[in-house]
């Protein structure tokens, strides 16, 4: 009895529906903002008619530059802030340090960030194709956990 050594007692992992609905929350964040913000860009008046004009890259420019600021603020300073991007926040997880469910910090949560684009790029179209039952990694040394109730 005296060799053995506590283990923390360990926050349940999330379900895959708990992590889709805040992914599919965080991307229609992202992408509503992009939208609206190219659509401002892309308006212009004429003589009292609005007309929208897509076909400029000045609206598909800001459109980018909008969904990824967007997606910045949420996924790393929203986070940063409150361990939770509003996606997380509205499944009820949060993120943490996988060494010791600490606190996330700021380099961790942009590579976190990052990985997600090339998640999305590499493994997505992948799981598709192969109808696979892979489900998203945790990383950079960050994990996602159910909020304490």
């Amino acid at each position: 009895m005296a060799n053995q050594q506590r283990t923390p007692t360990r926050v349940p992992a999330p379900t895959p529906v708990r992590r889709i609905t805040a992914a599919v929350v965080d991307a229609l964040t992202a992408l509503m903002c992009g939208l609206a913000a190219g659509a401002a860009t892309g308006v212009k008046v004429v003589d009292g008619v609005v007309e929208l004009r897509p076909q400029s890259p000045a609206v598909w420019g800001a459109a980018l530059g909008a969904a990824l600021s967007v997606s910045f603020v949420n996924h790393v300073l929203l986070t940063l802030a409150t361990r939770a991007s509003l996606g997380k926040l509205v499944a009820g997880l949060r993120v943490v340090r996988a060494s010791d469910g600490g606190h996330p910090r700021f380099l961790r949560l942009t590579g976190r960030w990052l990985f997600g684009f090339y998640w999305t790029v590499v493994f997505v179209p992948i799981h598709l194709a192969t109808d696979s039952d892979v489900e998203q990694q945790d990383a950079v040394g960050l994990r996602i956990v159910r909020r304490k109730s």
